[in-house]
């Protein structure tokens, strides 16, 4: 979906995503943030700490569902089948991690701005989220802001060649 199909809403909370994004690349680590939403407001932020926190779990998103747990104080975050649930916006398509970790926590809905084409797990490598034969479904909602996610990624790993 290209942002004039997503809200002011959405959009505000992937500026949100990048500018974690951006901290983590401040602080040495590959750029890509993440932050959740639960009834319009941010409760969580995270982002790319596997080197500062020498954690390989440590991914933007599991720093943010750690988060949101703490601020929700349950590990699902989603009070009850009336709930509308959270959503959960990063600026790179999920891992098989991530996306295993997403559906642990029932988040309801995923949106995401790159897509990653060596480990993504919502449809590039793999199909982690909905897929059959899970019980949880999530709605994935592909590509707001993915050109400033992928020019961020793009411009680090350049800059690290050289």
């Amino acid at each position: 979906m290209s942002a004039a199909e997503h809200s002011a809403q959405d959009v505000e909370c992937m500026q949100a995503a990048l500018a974690e994004a951006r901290a983590a690349e401040a602080a040495g680590e590959v750029p890509i943030g993440a932050v959740i939403v639960a009834n319009g407001e941010i409760i969580a932020c995270g982002q790319n700490r596997v080197l500062r926190d020498h954690d390989p779990t440590a991914h933007a998103e599991v720093v943010a569902l750690r988060a949101a747990g703490q601020a929700l104080q349950n590990y699902r975050l989603r009070a009850s089948k009336s709930d509308p649930g959270c959503t959960l916006y990063v600026t790179l398509e999920p891992c098989a991690m991530c996306a295993g970790a997403m559906l642990h926590a029932r988040i309801m809905r995923l949106v995401y701005a790159a897509p990653d084409p060596k480990a993504g797990a919502c449809g590039s490598v793999l199909a982690v989220m909905n897929h059959p034969q899970l019980n949880h479904r999530v709605q994935v909602e592909p590509g707001l802001l993915a050109d400033e996610a992928a020019d961020l990624l793009q411009n680090f790993f350049r800059a690290r060649r050289r």
